[in-house]
């Protein structure tokens, strides 16, 4: 098939190497990549053809400095990984088409739902979905009020920032959290802390952004990534968690679970999403299981799929330019286990 070149955003992240390797081991043809990221990362050429230190997803020079890259590059798809560059990318994707570049990215008006933990936690509860409890909070007073609510002390609590992703802005309230065990028998990236702690670090701004306080749900966690196109689900995976790491699942298991995939297609159908689309999802202790938030982009765990049959990355690339896709046959019960890897 035709050779193309594919240019991958926030190139520096952790799991680029499994990303790359969907890219790459394609078994159709050659792809060219292109990576772009805020630091200057001689490293990344272990992974791509070539590489720019491009600004900040929401730096105002953002879509004209990647513009820029596309069209001397020849770039037929960018393929975005951070949130913060979606809505964007999104409303500036006519640009990028005149210059032959399509861009994986949904309609703005899902987006700005799909990609705000707020925004579609309330749009679930007025679907009716099964949903989390959840306080918006902007003061101190509202933080207090929100906690007691959902049962702190007696029950743990989570605190989400509205627009973060990749763990920043969250953490777990519990009130039974040991400082000396979390010292002495924990990594610092542990995310549990007491409320106390939490709110004087609150309280070092006079103004604060919007926090989202949740329901803690104690069940087993899992991880779908699908391929949509315009609301329609083309390939649907799921796998459950077994090791979690700074928010990113390293150990997991590739599952079958209709009820969960049927759940997360019926969110993509409402907000006519489309590309790649990623679902975190957690069961109550009754079994329910409930989105905690949706990543309208590939996500961290993706390439685990790679390895039981299902290339989403690629998938996605061979939508975008209008080719038929492939079937795919998912291997069931599969077990991978993300280690780390040198780059020098």
């Amino acid at each position: 098939m035709k050779d193309i070149t594919v240019l991958i955003t926030a190139a520096g992240n952790v799991f680029m190497p499994g990303t790359t390797a969907c890219l790459r081991n394609n078994g159709e043809r050659n792809i060219r990549l292109i990576g772009a990221d805020m630091s200057d990362d001689p490293t990344m050429l272990n992974m791509v053809d070539a590489y720019y230190a491009v600004p900040r997803g929401d730096d105002p020079s953002y879509i004209d400095v990647l513009l820029d890259i596309c069209k001397k590059e020849k770039v037929d798809v960018v393929l975005p990984i951070m949130s913060v560059e979606l809505e964007k990318l999104s409303v500036s994707r006519d640009k990028f088409e005149i210059i032959g570049t399509k861009i994986s990215v949904s309609n703005i008006d899902g987006l700005r739902v799909a990609n705000d933990k707020l925004k579609l936690l309330t749009f679930m509860h007025g679907r009716e979905y099964p949903c989390a409890r959840f306080y918006p909070v902007r003061t101190l007073n509202e933080l207090d009020e929100a906690v007691i609510k959902l049962g702190y002390p007696q029950k743990k609590v989570c605190v989400k920032a509205t627009n973060a992703s990749g763990s920043r802005g969250f953490r777990i309230l519990n009130a039974n959290t040991s400082l000396y065990d979390k010292f002495f028998n924990e990594k610092p990236s542990s995310s549990e802390m007491k409320f106390e702690e939490f709110r004087k670090i609150i309280a070092e701004k006079e103004n604060f952004p919007e926090l989202l306080i949740m329901e803690y749900l104690s069940g087993t966690e899992y991880t779908v990534d699908a391929l949509a196109d315009n609301g329609k689900v083309l390939e649907c995976c799921c796998r459950r968690g077994l090791r979690m790491e700074n928010s990113i699942m390293l150990d997991s298991q590739v599952v079958k679970r209709t009820d969960i995939e049927e759940l997360c297609a019926n969110i993509i159908a409402d907000l006519s999403l489309d590309g790649n689309i990623g679902f975190d999802i957690k069961e109550r202790s009754d079994g329910t299981p409930i989105i905690m938030e949706c990543n309208p982009r590939i996500t961290a765990g993706i390439p685990v799929f790679y390895y039981a049959g299902v290339n989403l990355p690629y998938l996605c690339v061979k939508k975008i330019l209008g080719e038929e896709l492939p079937k795919s046959n998912t291997e069931y019960g599969l077990v991978v286990k993300r280690r780390w890897q040198e780059m020098v």
